[in-house]
């Protein structure tokens, strides 16, 4: 059974911010070139959200392939996006480009301390740097989210891409999960993988679920969002090499390197280094890479 339609009316911040892009790409507003009209790093942005609706939570959790039992009385840190992206979105209002055809490159989450549930959120957020090298911009963005008596309990650096008009762009060679990692876990993505987790997200870019706005854009059809594969690949993680205990992992950080199409069956693997990969098979291409690092005293 699918993602409860009830979470869309949860999604207002979210979708606002994706309406305001789509409406100044629209109206031909930012220009996909030129200098970036202001020094590094930018203002720092501040808000303070309600706590989260604790069915989403729930509901949120389940979809990714953790367990509810994991996560007594705090967030999950990889649902960060359903709360932070509006306030990261507000860090590049302004820029003259077409934010529209940015591109999830990947981020790393560092968590500090837990986040409880039932409380309000106190967010910043910041624009870091952008990296111009002709061909692409990234805007490298950091999130904090805390709490009164914590402020400073998840940090989530993004980098957002954003391919150049008229660049040369040379093909490189894909990352591959390398031949000695070993699988993990596996998951299998039904037809609405990608309409759920926009239901508990907010993130309806219509890449994710409707199949025939997908393909005018290059894809064979729909494509997982790139928070949901690192969601998973996380909880992944929780399941398989520390047995439910979500607490043992303190920073996870990832690449987005190929469109992960949907649906069908994907496997996740590690190596002896603390390397994750999201594939298919070992010496294949990989759709996420990545790294995590437990906390202090755990394996």
């Amino acid at each position: 059974m699918g993602v409860s339609m009830s979470h869309l009316f949860r999604q207002g911040p979210v979708i606002g911010t994706l309406l305001r892009t789509a409406a100044s790409a629209a109206v031909g507003t930012g220009t996909g070139g030129g200098g970036v009209p202001m020094s590094m790093p930018g203002s720092t942005l501040e808000q303070t959200i309600q706590p989260r609706n604790a069915r989403l939570v729930s509901d949120y959790i389940r979809h990714v392939g953790g367990e509810g039992s994991w996560y007594k009385g705090v967030l999950p840190p990889h649902l960060f996006p359903q709360w932070g992206f509006p306030l990261l979105a507000e860090t590049l209002r302004g820029l003259p480009y077409n934010m529209s055809r940015v591109l999830n490159g990947g981020c790393r989450i560092e968590m500090l301390h837990p986040l409880p549930m039932g409380e309000p959120l106190m967010l910043k957020a910041g624009l870091e740097d952008v990296d111009d090298n002709g061909n692409r911009l990234i805007f490298k963005q950091k999130l904090v989210t805390g709490t009164v008596e914590q402020p400073d309990s998840l940090l989530s650096y993004v980098n957002a891409i954003l391919p150049l008009k008229g660049s040369n762009r040379s093909k490189k060679e894909k990352p591959r999960v390398p031949a000695v990692a070993r699988e993990i876990d596996r998951w299998k993505l039904d037809k609405r993988s990608g309409l759920d987790f926009a239901l508990l997200t907010g993130d309806f870019n219509p890449v994710h679920w409707i199949s025939a706005y997908a393909r005018m854009f290059g894809f064979p059809g729909t494509i997982l969002h790139g928070f949901a594969t690192m969601a998973r690949a996380i909880e992944s993680l929780n399941r398989t090499l520390w047995l439910g205990r979500p607490q043992r992992i303190r920073t996870f950080e990832s690449r987005f390197v190929k469109p992960l199409a949907y649906p069908g069956v994907v496997k996740v693997y590690v190596d002896d280094d603390r390397g994750i990969y999201v594939g298919e098979a070992p010496g294949g291409p990989a759709y996420l890479i990545g790294s995590y690092t437990p906390r202090e005293g755990e394996r």
